[in-house]
């Protein structure tokens, strides 16, 4: 196991919640700690424990909205034909359906286009801009794309397209000669982090009020595609603060209720009931996966279909095809991580870990890049050839930013884009030892020549007897949806004592514990998945600190009331 430090999360900010405002907001003190260590101030406390819509923001407060909201309507009502150019990840997927349901519901029938992974790439290509442009289409709405692909944006100058450009992105230097750029990264907004789904939601909220009040038709109720948009936010790991913690949670429960045919199979092939409350957890692992599989290893147009679909059995059909795809892409993941272990455990000297064979899948390189990054907590590049150039994906740790790493090592890459946690990067032959020298010299230079220890903050002391108290976990769950900028609350247990230990599961690599908090005179039972060999042989009577997390799961049982996230045996006594 890798090294992890204990930390006491420190209060980002001096206030303190007075006890009346505590009381006003009928919040205990505890909670109103954690929200002080989270940096929200006295004034915003109650909209974010009761983040309404009403607390989004207006169109005018978003670079390039209000403008590319009216050249497309301009656009739509002069009978021009328009393409939806999105991303096969989830976040893209999520977004061309938004922009869909919207136009659908006031009668236009726009072309759409999510690019092949293999063949076509990420972003822009010009070969199927040229074969929409030969078809009438003569406006370019992008979707969580577009701010870095250069080349293909001047092409579609060339063959008279008007370009509005919906991403998310990090910028480069320069910025595509586009008629309009809608990104929250291009100057201040309520919130900079949106997802490419997030900007494409408030987008086409303007273009439903300039098209209602055209056509004089009631508005779209917008509130119906807030289940696409808290997925897709999920699925691509933005911030869960400001507007993105309103729209998700809004969002939520729409996910909850499954009206969408898509979500309700979704669940159903996920081995959920349609009406099981979700956690941020289980949508992220469990079911962002299927929807991803179809970009990875298929076409992501059948997830488009998934959601957009009100026939039943095709919707049935779409799920279990996407299961089977998540089912191989598991399969082809297990060897590809076997064979890329085996490479990282030569550059455990290095600051970075960068692994590379021709024939991986450019579909999963980035799960593995992923799975490298967990085991040794250091930013890591998983290469793949794509023609005779070299294609990766790059994940990251909080403390280094990707995308800035990478624009000092831009005079050898080819191209490269991303954000902050993830990335891509191409790179040619010739440059390919030259760029790892380049990124590892940055690290070294930033950030030191010592590994990264991974840090983790707890909020406070907590006994078992006060995590198992109903009122007390009601409120940490009403800080939910967890995710990046708003971790789930963890606790440091007193001394625990293990009163019973076994090993269960089919490999017997999973373990049992019933633990007894001496201190509130409390036991608890958990289960601690695929951690039998972290534990000796002999643990009965042993002594342990924990850091934990309740467990909020809605069907829980009242044995596991918590869940282990990091232990430290004691010395004997």
């Amino acid at each position: 196991m890798r090294k992890v430090i204990w930390k006491k999360q420190v209060a980002r900010s001096d206030y303190e919640i007075p006890a009346h405002v505590c009381e006003k907001l009928g919040i205990s003190p505890r909670l109103a700690s954690i929200l002080q260590e989270r940096n929200i101030p006295e004034d915003k406390i109650a909209a974010f424990l009761s983040p309404h819509l009403r607390y989004l923001a207006m169109p005018e407060k978003w670079p390039g909205v209000a403008e590319g909201a009216k050249c497309l309507v301009d656009a739509l009502l002069s009978g021009k034909k328009i393409v939806v150019w999105g991303d096969y990840d989830v976040d893209g997927i999520t977004g061309v359906c938004v922009v869909l349901e919207v136009l659908h519901y006031y009668g236009f029938d726009p072309f759409w286009h999510l690019p092949e992974r293999i063949s076509e790439g990420y972003g822009l290509n010009e070969a199927s801009l040229e074969k929409f442009a030969q078809q009438g289409a003569s406006v370019l709405l992008t979707v969580d794309c577009g701010i870095s692909d250069f080349k293909a944006i001047e092409r579609a100058n060339e063959l008279g397209f008007t370009i509005i450009i919906s991403d998310h992105h990090l910028p480069q230097d320069a910025l595509p000669d586009a008629h309009v750029l809608c990104n929250p990264k291009l100057a201040n907004c309520p919130c900079s982090e949106l997802a490419g789904v997030g900007v494409a939601f408030f987008l086409m909220a303007e273009i439903n009020t300039l098209l209602s009040q055209a056509l004089h038709k009631p508005k779209m109720d917008m509130r119906t595609v807030l289940d696409l948009v808290a997925f897709g936010t999920l699925s691509d790991m933005v911030p869960l603060i400001e507007q993105n913690r309103i729209l998700v949670k809004n969002g939520m429960l729409l996910l909850n209720e499954a009206k969408r045919l898509g979500f309700a199979a979704l669940k159903h092939i996920s081995k959920m009931n349609s009406r099981d409350l979700l956690t941020t957890r289980q949508i992220v692992f469990a079911l962002a996966p299927r929807i991803n599989a179809a970009g990875r290893m298929a076409e992501a147009s059948m997830a488009v279909k998934l959601f957009m679909s009100k026939d039943i059995e095709e919707v049935k059909q779409i799920a279990a095809e996407l299961d089977k795809y998540n089912e191989e892409r598991k399969q082809e993941e297990k060897e590809m991580v076997k064979e890329a272990l085996e490479q990282a455990r030569e550059q455990k000297h290095l600051p970075a870990i960068f692994v590379a064979k021709e024939e991986w899948n450019q579909g999963i390189v980035g799960i593995i890049a992923s799975r490298l990054v967990e085991k040794y907590y250091k930013p890591a590049f998983v290469f793949c050839k794509d023609g005779d150039m070299w294609k990766a994906s790059a994940r990251s740790i909080e403390c280094i930013h990707l995308h800035e790493a990478l624009a000092h090592c831009a005079e050898y890459l080819e191209s490269f884009g991303g954000h902050q946690m993830a990335a891509g990067v191409r790179v040619e032959e010739k440059n390919f030892q030259a760029f790892q020298k380049s990124f590892c010299a940055y690290l070294k230079k930033e950030y030191g020549e010592s590994s990264f220890d991974e840090i983790v903050y707890y909020d406070g002391e907590l006994s078992f007897a006060e995590a198992v108290d109903y009122q007390f976990k009601k409120e940490i769950a009403s800080l939910q949806p967890f995710g990046i900028s708003n971790k789930e609350p963890v606790f440091l247990s007193p001394e625990l004592v293990i009163k019973q230990a076994y090993l269960y599961g089919y490999l017997k690599n999973h373990i049992r514990l019933t633990l007894f908090d001496e201190s509130s005179k409390t036991t608890v039972q958990v289960k601690m998945w695929g951690q039998a060999d972290n534990f000796p042989d002999t643990i009965v009577g042993k002594r342990m600190r924990a850091l934990f997390v309740l467990n909020l799961d809605s069907h829980s049982n009242l044995e596991e009331p918590i869940k282990i996230k990091y232990w430290n045996f004691l010395e004997e006594k």
